[in-house]
């Protein structure tokens, strides 16, 4: 790819990176937190290590903001824990907690970087999974509520970019794999459920924030996989079709359009499934009007089409790291995935697609005319200090240059894009393989097996990027 066209970059793009609590703060029995379903979660991924330590982003935040601060960095998403604010069931939020998030945010706001905050990145409280059964009691919805209300009165006068539920999609595809599903006998209609008691919390987050952020803007976070036809033949864009309705179409009608589309509909009707719609729901989600979509792409998917007769299978994604792992899910008379070759992949077998950041951004802006940011996207690789005590990766350095690229041409299309904020700022723990994937450009000294000096180092990819972003995109580094 030759970079001498040049894209523009709006004047005020927020360029930066993101994180989630659970994966780099640590402190997970530090000043008034009790544990969360993630920590336990994480436990149990052996042989990686748990989320306890992290890159202890908690005890490290003032020397990761002056690197964010050198790089350039405009914008930093991160998320609250939950279990932090509230670590019981009292009522009465946890001060600890909040002063920990206030000093962070300060400490951002005095930098120049604008705090863009995840309400819910995966770390249920126990004490709510245990008095609610997780998302499958609608009593959850009322604790959410009390929970972002509280976010947004302590820091609502700073953050003004706030992001809902992340990746409410993939927790209902993946529900196994992310703690969700309780009980995989009837997963296949209480995943409806669930997603619409999610629904009805993102739709009261929304709600408060507009009733109590004076200029306060608030988006859902999809984890988004175009899906391509495998090939011209007409019942394969059917399958790819399906597949994008049934992975993130359905929820992202939702989200802009406030009810449920005509596929889902057809859907649960063809399938006998009811998702426990009540009085009050409907009415409540049209109040619920997003002001942006902040969306997650690392890589696309092929989709072919799946016979009706055809065995069923399930995703089985790679965590082992060595390519070949992956098994892609067929649906029968619905669609399968396959590999796709004309993409390359990592060692997860994930494709590497800039493509589909541009693919991504069109469709987006084409169906729903709402502005977006990335809020994650990013290479994950085996990674260790060189024997010149620097981190040497260009894999990600070519990875973000032809990412970025991609977006700037989608903006040249005439798609409303705000913001660029990668995975991840530190090396964090990755939600399947611990710290042995690293997405940073800050390497963090940990591994799985060694705690070591959690020392902050810098990345190829760090300064790279750092020259695009205080050349507002201009400077390729050629």
């Amino acid at each position: 790819m030759h970079y001498n066209h040049k894209p523009i970059f709006p004047a005020r793009f927020m360029w930066g990176a993101s994180s989630a609590a659970w994966q780099v703060e640590g402190a997970v029995n530090e000043d008034g937190r009790t544990p969360a379903i993630i920590d336990l979660n994480s436990q149990t991924k052996k042989p990686y290590t748990d989320n306890s330590i992290a890159s202890d982003h908690y005890h490290h935040y003032k020397e990761d903001v002056r690197l964010m601060k050198e790089a350039g960095f405009t914008s930093y998403r991160f998320s609250i824990a939950w279990p932090r604010i509230y670590p019981d069931n009292s009522g009465v939020p946890n001060q600890l907690g909040i002063d920990f998030y206030n000093n962070l945010i300060n400490e951002l706001v005095s930098n120049g970087i604008e705090p863009i905050v995840t309400l819910y990145h995966y770390d249920m409280p126990v004490w709510v999974d245990k008095e609610f059964n997780g998302w499958y009691d609608r009593g959850i919805i009322d604790a959410f509520d009390q929970y972002v209300r509280t976010c947004f009165k302590e820091f609502g006068d700073r953050v003004k970019y706030w992001l809902s539920i992340n990746e409410q999609n993939m927790q209902i595809c993946y529900g196994k794999w992310l703690g969700v599903c309780k009980n995989e006998d009837t997963w296949f209609e209480d995943q409806w459920k669930i997603n619409h008691i999610m629904n009805l919390c993102h739709a009261k987050a929304v709600i408060a924030c507009h009733e109590m952020v004076d200029n306060g803007k608030i988006g859902p976070v999809p984890g988004y996989v175009p899906i391509y036809p495998s090939s011209a033949n007409p019942e394969d864009q059917i399958a790819a079709m399906n597949a994008e309705e049934l992975t993130e179409k359905v929820w992202n009608d939702f989200y802009a359009h406030r009810k449920y589309n005509g596929f889902i509909k057809s859907y649960w009707k063809e399938n006998n499934i009811d998702p426990d719609i009540r009085p009050g729901d409907l009415e409540l989600f049209e109040k619920a009007k997003i002001d942006f979509f902040a969306l997650n792409c690392y890589r696309s998917n092929a989709a072919k089409e799946a016979k009706i007769d055809e065995t069923a299978q399930s995703y089985e994604l790679n965590k082992s790291g060595v390519k070949g792992n992956l098994i892609f899910p067929v649906v029968p008379g619905v669609y399968q995935l396959v590999e796709n070759p004309y993409v390359e992949t990592n060692d997860w077998d994930w494709e590497i697609d800039p493509v589909s950041l541009r693919y991504m951004l069109r469709y987006v802006w084409d169906h729903y005319q709402l502005p977006m940011m990335i809020t994650e996207n990013g290479y994950g690789a085996h990674e260790d200090i060189a024997e010149d005590g620097k981190v040497h990766d260009p894999e990600r350095v070519e990875f973000l240059k032809t990412q970025i690229y991609q977006v700037g041409l989608a903006i040249q299309d005439g798609c409303d894009v705000i913001g660029y904020n990668p995975w991840s700022f530190t090396d964090l723990l990755s939600t399947g393989n611990g710290m042995a994937k690293r997405y940073g450009l800050v390497f963090v000294n940990t591994t799985d097996e060694d705690l070591r000096d959690l020392k902050r180092i810098p990345k190829d990819s760090y300064y790279w990027y750092s020259n695009l972003i205080k050349s507002n995109g201009q400077d390729w580094g050629e």
